[in-house]
This record gives structure tokens, C-alpha cells and sequence, in this order.
């Protein structure tokens, strides 16, 4: 599918320009330009340094790591491209930060999912492209196009490829029973549920298995990995009531500081993770780790877009 420079334009924020670059070269065109730096204070510069009057222009971040930063870089972004009189501006945001807190579940909290959405859209993003939400409403809480990419594809492919057979898909935890039923559907294979109690934000202190993995191969499939304690966790009940080998599938590795360590001691032969964050040094502490690269999903869906084209294929 054709994109060139002369339709749209691809910038990129500073949070992940290794995916920025894969996927300028799946178009055959350069990055824009721009100038990201600070001021004495710390303060945020961004100057566009070319020409984007009418123009339709993508602007990549993946909200995440550093999210505090990363989203105010994205915003100030996207006020330089719509003042620049920019035609449009799609936020690609691999990896939406702040998603977790998309409804009010104990008194006196606030929904920053929506906050951030409010941001974008008064900053003056005029589409959304993000993959693999935490939950499919929070495209309800924009009042722009909100095209929402699954990453299940590619992990699929990368299981696939293991032959493996006698295979059952697991939810590491209730809140990832939808992404898994999906995992399910696709390799027309049984499912089952972990059910965990948490003791707090970063330990798991009950977890009972609900189904037969009894002399199975399990793939635990879920959005994202934050500690890796859900994971671990779920690896080991699996282990405990017979399972062979044991795979997971993450679309967003978060893996935050102790997050390798608990994966590397927990029963998980091979954890495929999405790029939707950049591979840091923070992964290096395991071997089991392997990424898979959206790219081409990505720089697809870019120029159907660009097309006017659906891409509800991709999703």
C-alpha cells in the first residue's frame, strides 16, 4: 500500500525511536524533522523544522517508562504540529500511559484515563492510534476516531512457529480472560483461568487454577507485564497441577525493576513480548525474554489511514 512524504509525514517523539525508524523504513520514507531538547530549567523545547501547513502528519509515543515525561513531550508535540497549520495530527501511542485508572473503583480517585484523553484531543490530536487499550471502553472516553490495533497477531505467528500441540490457553488473572479467549479462538484450543487474590499492588498472596492443564502445553496470554509477579505466579499454578511446557504472550512489557529476576526463576520457557516499549537494560537480567516488532502492523494501518481505507482487518 503506497505512502509517501508528499501525503503525510512521520515524527516521533524521544521515547522510542527504534520503533520510530523500523517504521519509516516499512514506508520508505524519513522521519520529519524535529529539534527535542530542554530548557536550563528542564522545561520541554520542540521545534518542527520543516514545512507541515496542509499536511497530514503522524506523530509517534509510547507513553511509558517515563510516562510523566513522554506524555508531556507528546502533547507539546502535537500544539507545535497544530500550529505549525498541520491538516491533521494521529497520535500513534503503541503503549496509552495512564490507562489503568479508567473507572472510579473506591472513593476520591480520579479517572486519568480520561484526563489524558481530554489532553490529547485539546492539544489537537484528531485521531488516535493505540494498540492493545487495557480496556476497549477508554476509545469511548474520545471524542476523536480512535482506531485500536491488537497486537495478537504477531505473537500468534511466533507461538505458532514452535509447533507445539495440546495446547491450552491460560488467563493469568481475571482481567485478561477476554484477550485470552481471543488467543483461544485463534488456535481453536481449550481455555482456563488463574484466579489470584493480591495482598498489594506488587504481591499476590492466594491463586487458584480454574480448568485442566494437566499434561498441556500453556500459553498465558495477557495485555501487559508490570512486576512479573502475575505472571510467575500463574506459571507456577499451571506447573503445580501438571502442565509440560509453559509460554506466555504479552503485548506490553512494562517488566519494571525486579520484574526480569521473577521471570527468570519462574517456570516460563519463552515470554514473547511486543516493542510497543523499548528493550532496555531492565530486560537484560533474563534470557527468556524474546521481542516481537509491530511495525509493519503499525506502518499497515498507517497507510490505510492515509488511504481512507478500513482497517478493521488488522484490529
Amino acid at each position: 500500500m503506497p505512502f509517501s512524504s508528499s501525503q503525510a509525514l512521520l515524527f516521533a517523539g524521544s521515547s522510542h525511536p527504534t520503533l520510530a525508524h523500523e517504521i519509516a523504513q516499512h514506508l520508505q520514507v524519513a522521519l520529519g524533522q524535529v529539534s527535542l531538547s530542554r530548557f536550563p530549567d528542564g522545561e520541554i523545547e520542540v521545534q518542527i523544522l520543516e514545512n507541515v501547513r496542509g499536511r497530514d502528519v503522524f506523530v509517534l509515543q509510547s507513553v511509558a517508562l517515563d510516562p510523566n515525561f513522554y506524555l508531556m513531550e507528546l502533547l507539546i508535540l502535537i500544539d507545535a504540529l497544530k500550529r505549525a497549520s498541520a491538516k491533521s495530527v494521529v497520535a500513534i501511542i503503541p503503549y496509552f500511559g495512564y490507562c489503568r485508572q479508567d473507572r472510579k473503583d473506591k472513593p476520591r480517585v480520579p479517572i486519568t484515563a480520561k484526563l489524558v484523553a481530554n489532553l490529547l484531543v485539546e492539544a489537537g490530536a484528531t485521531r488516535i492510534l493505540a494498540v492493545d487499550l487495557h480496556a476497549g471502553q477508554l476509545q469511548g472516553f474520545f471524542d476523536i476516531p480512535v482506531d485500536h490495533l491488537q497486537g495478537r497477531v504477531p505473537l500468534l505467528k511466533c507461538f505458532q512457529e514452535k509447533h507445539i500441540s495440546e495446547c491450552v490457553v491460560v488467563a493469568p488473572d481475571i482481567g485478561s480472560v477476554k484477550i485470552a479467549r481471543a488467543f483461544a479462538h485463534s488456535l481453536q484450543a481449550d481455555f482456563a483461568v488463574v484466579n489470584k487474590q493480591r495482598a498489594s499492588a506488587t504481591e499476590i498472596s492466594d491463586v487458584t487454577l480454574i480448568g485442566d492443564v494437566k499434561g498441556k502445553n500453556v500459553l498465558l496470554a495477557d495485555d501487559m507485564c508490570s512486576t512479573g509477579s502475575t505472571l510467575a505466579s500463574a506459571a507456577k499454578a499451571c506447573q503445580e497441577k501438571g502442565a509440560k511446557r509453559i509460554f506466555a504472550a504479552i503485548t506490553h512489557g512494562l517488566c519494571v525493576e525486579g520484574a526480569a529476576e521473577r521471570l527468570e526463576g519462574c517456570p516460563l520457557e519463552t515470554l514473547w513480548i511486543t516493542n510497543t516499549i523499548p528493550y532496555t537494560d531492565r530486560l537484560a537480567k533474563t534470557c527468556k525474554i524474546e521481542t516481537v516488532s509491530l511495525a509493519s502492523l503499525l506502518a499497515h494501518a498507517m497507510c490505510c489511514i492515509v488511504a481512507n481505507e478500513s482497517i478493521s482487518s488488522l484490529a
